[in-house]
């Protein structure tokens, strides 16, 4: 006879399992930095470090006083406002600083930065010579501290998202490049300081490799009797160089500051098409052209042609530049390998070792000049 219910034993309730917590997560200390120089890019800077949750403003070092007082209305009571730069780098609990001052001047503050046990965050050039490059390079290395530069192009969505397409254009053929707007025209540098490294750092991160030999050759009208180190024949306006990479590719890169015609225009050129990031195209700024040849008699006819927008994110980059520099800084013991994998000191004096070849080159006429690190 099989019982009822209700002559069934009680049941023993079953204990409950609770969810296992997991260990809660601290949240990472925001790291305190001190940023040198208010002008045009240190006001960018600026605003992203004050909206950054991980970065804590503690000081805005300026050697103006007029750009202290119009940024001052900006700030809270916690930032000081500073014209010492010795004494911002030895304020207690700094970890970090950015460096937005000409480019002349970053060797020295860099060096000190380091020496004072701060990771640096350099605008670019990172210096105007090889040597000083190297080492600052060396020395972050021994500090055990980051040297990232503001390679800015770098950390564009455009420029990270077209590093994936370039194997649908097939063999890499040539590149080409014009950088061109009324302005601003500078008074320290020329045109090709002043512009070719975006570019450049472009087709260096997407080709992987860098130049083996450069040539470049320029005009100069607004300025003809300025001169500067690199430039004794008078800052140039308009810069056409010339980069041949070691697999073979070429770039043409056209720049000037004293032309109305705004561009931000770089192309790869393949076998199977072509990849532009065109900047002044903010609702498609990446697109890709395809087309190639079919070949019957001798005659060539295009085929496959087809236009093809690539969907990029709408970040800022310098917001992503910040981001990547707080989680760099957030790896304590650095070791070279640690460094920046993608705008690293060693990236910055690359960089600055092609600037130097094109320099010469335009102080040769035009001569092809081999690119020394």
């Amino acid at each position: 006879m099989i019982p009822t219910s209700s002559q069934l034993p009680p049941r023993k309730p079953t204990p409950r399992k609770l969810p296992r917590k997991l260990p809660r997560k601290s949240p990472r200390k925001p790291i305190e930095i001190a940023l040198f120089g208010a002008g045009r890019w240190g006001t960018h800077l600026l605003r992203n470090f004050k909206a950054h949750p991980q970065i804590r403003l503690r000081a805005v070092v300026e050697a103006s006083q007029a750009r202290l007082e119009a940024i001052a209305p900006e700030l809270d009571d916690s930032v000081a406002l500073m014209t010492d730069w010795q004494e911002a780098m030895a304020l207690t609990g700094l970890r970090g600083c950015a460096i937005a001052t000409p480019a002349a001047t970053h060797y020295d503050l860099i060096k000190a930065a380091l020496h004072q046990g701060l990771h640096v965050l350099a605008e670019k050039p990172l210096t105007l010579d090889v040597a000083s490059a190297q080492s600052l390079c060396k020395l972050a290395q021994a500090k055990q501290r980051q040297l990232v530069i503001d390679h800015t192009y770098l950390f564009h969505s455009a420029v990270t998202t077209g590093k994936t397409v370039l194997p649908q254009l097939g063999s890499l053929r040539y590149g080409y490049a014009t950088r061109t707007h009324l302005g601003p025209v500078r008074r320290d540098v020329d045109a090709l300081w002043d512009l070719a490294i975006h570019d450049i750092s472009i087709f260096n991160h997407w080709l992987g490799e860098h130049p083996e030999q450069v040539q470049a050759q320029g005009s100069s009208w607004l300025q003809p009797k300025v001169t500067a180190p690199l430039s004794p024949n008078g800052l140039a306006d308009v810069v056409w160089c010339r980069l041949q990479y070691p697999s073979g590719f070429q770039a043409t890169l056209h720049l000037c500051w004293a032309n109305p015609d705004k561009q931000r225009r770089l192309c790869i050129v393949g076998d199977r098409g072509t990849l532009i990031f065109d900047e002044m195209n903010p609702k498609s700024p990446l697109t890709q052209q395809k087309g190639d040849f079919s070949q019957q008699d001798g005659w060539f006819t295009p085929q496959r042609l087809a236009t093809q927008p690539i969907e990029v994110s709408q970040t800022e980059p310098l917001k992503n530049l910040c981001d990547h520099f707080v989680e760099c800084t957030s790896v304590e013991g650095t070791s070279e390998t640690a460094q920046s994998a993608i705008s690293s000191g060693h990236t910055g004096t690359e960089l600055v070792a092609v600037l130097v070849a094109l320099s010469s080159s335009m102080n040769q006429s035009g001569a092809w000049v081999q690119v020394k690190l």
